[in-house]
């Protein structure tokens, strides 16, 4: 593969690479634009859904629960309404309204008890060995005694079970409390917390503002018991949850904001937060009995948002593939227009090809009639010594001097001879096929060329070709084919404006930094000012009909084109045109060939 396919190759694939890339950018953008902007607000809105579900669940189970203590606690209110305080002292009359209680509500209620002042129980019923108990230094009972109606924590106690207990006071005649109180069955409890199960590792439990667990402990607490506290210590309004401590992975909302009490009503923390296993966790957490225990409910965010981690795994398995079907699709389209422009590139130079021996088939019939004289003249005169010979043999050529005659005859019928190949090959040598393969090139030695075959049609016009060619000149790289076509295009176009009055052409070379510069000027009529932008349109001249055909110049202008060089025009009407052919030098090569 020569250099000039080479490059060809490159600057078709370069052109395929570029289509190829404009093609995925301009598919791929948008795609990936919208896809970014749909799942941007689809994982929004998936989280915003997530939270407001839970945070929905959480505080109905919220109000499930405080129904429930508020239930048990009336049903103790109702029953210390209805009877004297004297029936309650008796145990016989406690077993039957325990009884009843239970009848009514199952195994919520464990047992009943009256209590002194003191702390010191009068009367009991219930499984339990506690007829006699004191719980005068109990913490619940300290806490009971201070209001009228009470709902404990859970704790032990003297039967060593997790429980808790409901109580209201009663006065009697001389202005005594009596603590009337109730056990409500843990179990009972603890399943209307844990019937709050989601997905599978949602769960929900209570703890008091001491950390201590009122349902039974969830086998993976997610976070620390001090993050868990944190939600008791923050300060809410309707703007959010404000907490003192900024651990906090996402801000947290707080809903129920009440505008025109400007408090919050039934708040509901919702949050996201980081856990002990570096897994982020859900947490929505609502108050319960006068916020003095919260609920929670927590949950892994993997698994809450399952579904949405899958949606936006599928999508990016269609992005990909879609990006990947975009890639072959573009390298494909670009393929075939690289094939296509190669193909149409080819048949444009084909066509430029043909151009210019068109325009060359031109120059070589203004070039006939002068070349017609040129051997002429030669062929007249080996006609008139082929005469002469004849008539020495007619003669004898033994005779006086005529051997030496026919001697220097058939000297000059080989110098006129060799004088016509000269010219024939000249004229040949210009008219054979267009060769455009670029190589080393002297472009003095074509410069003098063209003006010898240019000599004759010059002399018939009156014209003048001089020649200043700077001898120190590089080789550069061209067609010689193609230089000598742009060469004798010049030349012509000057004859041709001098033919009438004659004039003079001075043709110069040389060297400016990294270019190398052919002047073609002449002295003519000049170019008008406003052909001056349209002399290298194709099939644009000034010349009469039959005599050009408006391609020169165009072709030459191509020609320079392609090698890299430019053409600079200087005219004016009634001074003379200068043309300035500028190519580059390959310094390179010129050292190579020293």
């Amino acid at each position: 593969m020569t250099q000039e396919k080479q490059h060809d190759t490159s600057y078709y694939k370069t052109i395929s690479r570029r289509v190829a890339m404009i093609v995925i950018v301009v598919s791929l953008a948008p795609l990936i634009l919208v896809t970014g902007i749909i799942l941007y607000r689809f994982n929004a809105f998936s989280h915003e859904m997530v939270h407001a579900h839970l945070e929905e669940m959480v505080l109905n189970h919220k109000h499930n629960i405080d129904f429930f203590l508020q239930e048990k606690l009336s049903d103790i209110r109702h029953l210390s309404r209805n009877f004297a305080l004297e029936q309650f002292k008796e145990e016989q009359f406690l077993r039957k309204r325990l009884a009843v209680l239970q009848d009514e509500y199952s195994a919520v209620f464990v047992d009943l008890g009256l209590i002194s002042e003191q702390g010191q129980q009068v009367a009991y019923a219930g499984p339990f060995r506690l007829e006699a108990a004191f719980y005068g230094d109990a913490q619940w009972f300290r806490e009971a005694s201070e209001t009228t109606h009470y709902i404990s924590d859970v704790f032990l106690g003297l039967r060593d079970q997790p429980h808790f207990i409901v109580s209201t006071k009663i006065a009697d005649k001389e202005g005594a409390h009596w603590i009337l109180r109730a056990t409500i069955d843990f179990h009972s409890f603890n399943i209307l917390v844990e019937n709050l199960r989601v997905g599978e590792t949602g769960s929900a439990f209570i703890i008091n503002r001491q950390g201590e667990f009122q349902t039974r402990p969830p086998s993976d607490t997610k976070l620390s018991k001090e993050q868990y506290l944190n939600l008791f210590d923050g300060r809410y309004s309707g703007k959010g949850f404000l907490s003192e401590v900024d651990d906090w992975a996402v801000f947290p909302i707080v809903r129920g904001w009440d505008a025109d009490r400007e408090e919050v009503v039934d708040p509901i923390i919702s949050l996201e937060k980081t856990g002990s296993l570096e897994r982020k966790i859900i947490i929505v957490a609502a108050f319960l009995k006068g916020h003095e225990w919260l609920l929670i409910f927590q949950q892994e965010a993997d698994d809450a948002y399952a579904k949405l981690n899958r949606t936006q795994k599928i999508a990016a398995l269609i992005l990909f593939l879609g990006t990947i079907g975009i890639i072959m699709v573009s390298f494909i389209l670009s393929k075939q227009m690289e094939n296509r422009i190669a193909r149409v590139d080819s048949e444009k130079e084909m066509m430029n090809q043909q151009i210019v021996e068109t325009g060359k088939l031109a120059t070589i019939g203004e070039l006939a009639a002068g070349i017609a004289h040129e051997i002429n003249n030669p062929v007249a005169i080996m006609v008139e010594e082929a005469g002469w010979m004849q008539d020495l043999l007619d003669e004898g050529i033994e005779k006086n001097d005529n051997l030496q005659e026919f001697r220097r005859a058939l000297a000059q019928i080989g110098t006129q001879g060799i004088r016509c190949k000269e010219i024939t090959h000249k004229l040949l040598s210009f008219a054979r096929k267009t060769d455009s393969r670029v190589q080393a090139l002297q472009i003095n030695e074509l410069v003098e060329e063209v003006v010898s075959l240019s000599s004759q049609k010059s002399r018939y016009a009156s014209v003048e070709i001089h020649t200043h060619l700077d001898p120190d000149l590089p080789d550069i790289q061209a067609s010689a084919t193609e230089m000598q076509q742009v060469l004798m295009n010049f030349i012509n176009n000057a004859i041709d404006a001098m033919e009438k009055k004659g004039g003079n052409i001075d043709i110069r070379t040389e060297r400016e930094d990294n270019w190398l510069v052919i002047t073609v000027q002449d002295n003519g009529p000049g170019i008008p000012k406003s052909n001056l932008n349209r002399i290298f349109d194709p099939f644009f001249t000034t010349k009469p009909v039959g005599r050009g055909t408006g391609l020169g110049l165009s072709i030459c202008y191509g020609i320079v084109q392609k090698m890299g060089g430019r053409i600079d025009v200087e005219s004016t009407v009634d001074v003379g045109s200068k043309f300035r052919i500028v190519l580059p030098v390959n310094d390179s090569l010129h050292e190579k060939e020293e």
